[in-house]
């Protein structure tokens, strides 16, 4: 079976693994740091918080950002629910902004509307949860001007987006839009460390505040600790009902080696979906927007005249292990219970109806993608 995603790994990320088993911390050493500073250099963010998951870094920077119980929180339908749920940790209320059906990223348009109609009602959104599907980044200058007049704070999910840059021309991750940004680093990203995550951002006391988030909400910072135990070592204290979100060092050695090789991970996705859009240009199915500044997360066509469930199901059994990102957020049991519905919104659920997700990954061979193209023609002929 041909994933439609998976991790690539060199001997030197072997290496730094077994070094770090063989001779260092396993946590709480000097990995952590350093993949910290390594994810600075790489952006242009002044701090980087390394966590266990990018789950774990959106709950920290929707903490971080002050979101508690009778706030809203506001993300698009096409994503993981992790984007949603972050805020449901928090005690928020979750909303959502349909997507623009071309880009799939967040429709400025319906954003414009539904903050209108949030101000009319005193509903503006302490926070909004900008997804940056599939590894292309939304117009976040856009975004930002609409909705900094109402004081909102912008939070970049960049799950999908290491190694993506703006229309601008920005980093994902430099923060210049945004007040945070997330990152994932699960085996299926840009880049892996096994499991992570790390939120980036440009502001130092969010920073110190999400480093205790994730780590039980404890410090030995001695400017935090006052002048009583400067003379005990061995002090720490408790500020904030925190988490045990650390990452440990054995993945931070995985996740910093695995940088090296980011750029060219991104580019060879690039060329591979190139591939993809001159192949499938006469087949009947709708291509993404072949973006030069996207990470190339993911490649996703819609299907205009065929059947998706038999079209998947087939191509399944001919060994092609194609995917569908993502069922709406909104339709989840969970969010249904919350009062969402069908229709709601109804580019995002257009859409999913149509979508599939196929196979993209920097050690995708041409061989097995030039399968994919063949067994995909052979299914839509």
């Amino acid at each position: 079976m041909i994933p439609y995603g998976k991790h690539t790994l060199f001997p030197d990320d072997i290496d730094a693994v077994t070094q770090v088993l063989e001779q260092g911390f396993l946590t709480q050493g000097q990995q952590v740091p350093a993949f910290e500073r390594a994810l600075c250099d790489y952006t242009g963010a002044a701090f980087a918080v390394a966590c266990n998951s990018g789950t774990s870094g959106l709950h920290i920077a929707c903490l971080a950002a002050g979101v508690t119980s009778g706030d809203v929180v506001w993300t698009v339908p096409n994503s993981f629910a992790a984007s949603a749920n972050c805020g449901r940790y928090c005690g928020a209320e979750v909303d959502f902004v349909d997507i623009d059906p071309v880009t799939r990223n967040l429709c400025t348009a319906s954003l414009v509307d539904k903050l209108h109609l949030a101000a009319a009602e005193n509903k503006i959104p302490k926070v909004i949860i900008v997804v940056h599907f599939a590894g292309s980044s939304c117009d976040m200058a856009e975004i930002a001007a609409i909705t900094e007049p109402f004081g909102i704070t912008l939070i970049e999910d960049a799950a999908h987006a290491l190694g993506a840059k703006d229309a601008q021309g920005h980093i994902v991750g430099a923060g210049k839009y945004s007040t945070m940004t997330v990152l994932s680093f699960h085996p299926v990203k840009s880049i892996t460390s096994a499991e992570g995550g790390a939120v980036l951002t440009n502001d130092d006391e969010l920073a110190a505040l999400l480093r205790r988030y994730a780590s039980h909400g404890i410090t030995r910072d001695p400017s935090m600790l006052g002048d009583a135990h400067q003379d005990e070592p061995w002090f720490y204290a408790q500020f904030e009902l925190g988490f045990n979100y650390r990452l440990s060092d054995v993945h931070a050695a995985l996740g910093l080696s695995q940088l090296k090789h980011l750029d060219n991970f991104v580019a060879r996705r690039y060329a591979l979906a190139q591939v993809y859009h001159e192949a499938l240009a006469d087949l009947p199915v709708i291509r993404p927007v072949l973006d030069p500044n996207s990470a190339w997360h993911l490649y996703m066509i819609e299907l205009t005249e065929h059947d998706r469930k038999q079209v998947f199901n087939v191509l399944r059994e001919r060994g092609v292990g194609v995917n569908v990102h993502y069922i709406p957020i909104h339709l989840h049991p969970y969010y249904q219970q919350l009062g969402f519905r069908s229709g709601q919104f109804p580019n995002a659920e257009h859409y999913y109806s149509r979508a599939l997700t196929l196979p993209l990954f920097p050690a995708l061979s041409a061989d097995n993608q030039m399968e994919v193209i063949t067994q995909l023609s052979e299914v839509l002929s």
